[in-house]
């Protein structure tokens, strides 16, 4: 049988012993008593935060559909409007605008065509949104782009 209280976990660790921060454990005082700061076993975590990771770049599937929205918003028109005139349903249409479902190319166009833009427009517009958004994040604006000044799109299947 285990040797631990009734009524307390079992704790597993993920982290090795030496990496783990020291762990607080009941005092042993009577009940409603506590102890010195100077005998409170210490809970603070290590002094070093780990690095922080790179941002992210955007996903493709976020930046289309904030594209979609922006311009459903700036035409004034009703989510159920647009889904109505691109034959989708509405609820679909709102996954793909809040970047949670990755829209078919059958889907975007339909979409695009019902705020009366092609699919190329659509596509361009959101290409134009991750030029914008990843300059942000990059120190120098471009990231090692050479003297071309091609700045179209390529999607590959």
């Amino acid at each position: 049988m285990s040797e631990q209280a009734p009524n307390e976990a079992r704790v597993i660790p993920l982290r090795p012993p030496a990496a783990r921060p020291p762990v607080a454990r009941p005092s042993a005082t009577r009940p409603g008593t506590t102890r010195p700061a100077s005998e409170r076993p210490a809970t603070a975590l290590p002094a070093t935060a780990p690095p922080r990771a790179a941002p992210k770049e955007p996903l493709w599937r976020d930046l289309v559909g904030d594209v979609l929205r922006r311009e459903r918003l700036a035409q004034e028109r009703t989510l159920k409007d647009v889904a109505d005139a691109a034959r989708i349903s509405m609820p679909y249409l709102s996954e793909v605008e809040r970047g949670r479902k990755e829209a078919s190319s059958e889907v975007l166009a339909a979409a695009a065509h019902a705020l009366g833009l092609g699919l190329g427009d659509l596509l361009s517009l959101a290409q134009g949104e991750l030029i914008r958004v990843t300059s942000r994040r990059v120190p120098g604006g471009s990231r090692g782009r050479t003297g071309s000044s091609y700045d179209g799109l390529c999607l590959a299947a």
